[in-house]
């Protein structure tokens, strides 16, 4: 699991600087590892060429690299595998799995402490876009806001226009036009767009309603610094962490209230083995909290959920 005991390249189990300047090393350590390779190699093929070549000679391509460069470049070809063998292991494993869980801003408060680096995201072929990456892991485009660029779906694009691919899957957007009563459509839609769901909530219920707290309990050092402790998913904090965090609930009912419904909330599409006719009633349940909470953010959010439409389907 990301970011847990096992995890092998993540910087909050081995170390931002393990990661960054040893990531390949982690990488080639975790392939030793049978069980790992078994659970991860599902579907993956065991034909010839995988036994015959790849088993057999597993520095095969770093050496077609060399001697391709040298053949077709000639002397500079030195100078562009220096920069490859070098840059690669640290773009790669270090950057993408070190400073991408480590530093840079968030879209979605994934269960994991993923981060977006831009402009590097231009240099990698959009994987440095890690965070949207975590929370949409089919998309094959990993911009999302107006202003990011994925380099990677330029050329996708440039491919599906020659024929050369086709796009399955990108990250859904929230579509719905006015409030209506909860079915299995809001449901489906609300589970689809749950990254889009949790991060509106964020910024339209849970850091206005923070922020008029906090102007309403002038001098209260506790909450001017509290953002942090309502916005990350209780899981990613440490002890000390969720003692203020405690605190600060008990001592505020509205806070409490808005932090609740949306652990509540997320507990609705964390819920397993539970059938779609429950969770369609666990939702009306919520948004009739919500409605009947007295808190204004919180009426708005929940009459936005109810107007969730599954997104159409270009013909």
């Amino acid at each position: 699991m990301c970011e847990r005991e096992g995890d092998p390249h993540s910087p909050v189990v081995f170390g931002i600087r393990k990661v960054l300047l040893e990531g390949a090393e982690l990488y080639r350590a975790e392939a030793a590892n049978q069980e790992t390779v078994k659970k991860y190699s599902r579907g993956t093929p065991q034909d010839w060429i995988e036994h015959t070549v790849y088993k057999r000679f597993p520095n095969g391509g770093v050496w077609l690299l060399i001697i391709g460069s040298l053949f077709f470049l000639g002397a500079p070809g030195i100078i562009y595998l220096g920069i490859q063998l070098i840059s690669m292991p640290v773009m790669a494993a270090g950057i993408i799995n070190g400073l991408g869980h480590h530093w840079g801003y968030r879209n979605f408060e994934c269960d994991d402490v993923s981060t977006n680096l831009t402009p590097m995201a231009v240099v990698i072929g959009g994987e440095e876009l890690h965070n949207n990456h975590h929370a949409f892991p089919t998309s094959a485009k990993f911009s999302v806001q107006p202003w990011e660029f994925d380099i990677g779906w330029m050329y996708i694009c440039i491919f599906r226009a020659l024929g050369l691919c086709e796009v399955r899957r990108v990250a859904p957007k929230p579509w719905g036009s006015s409030s209506r009563q909860v079915d299995l459509q809001t449901l489906q839609a609300v589970l689809v767009n749950r990254m889009h769901v949790l991060r509106d909530y964020t910024q339209s219920v849970t850091l206005p309603v923070l922020k008029t707290e906090r102007l309403a309990s002038q001098g209260n050092d506790m909450l001017a610094r509290a953002r942090k402790l309502f916005v990350v998913r209780p899981a990613k904090l440490d002890d000390v962490s969720l003692g203020r965090l405690t605190d600060m609930l008990e001592n505020n009912q509205t806070l409490k209230r808005v932090y609740e419904l949306r652990e509540q909330l997320t507990q609705i599409w964390e819920e397993a083995n539970v059938s779609n006719e429950q969770l369609v009633e666990q939702l009306k349940q919520w948004c009739s909290d919500a409605e009947s909470s007295g808190i204004q953010a919180l009426e708005e959010f929940s009459a936005r959920l109810r107007a969730f439409m599954p997104q159409p389907v270009a013909a």
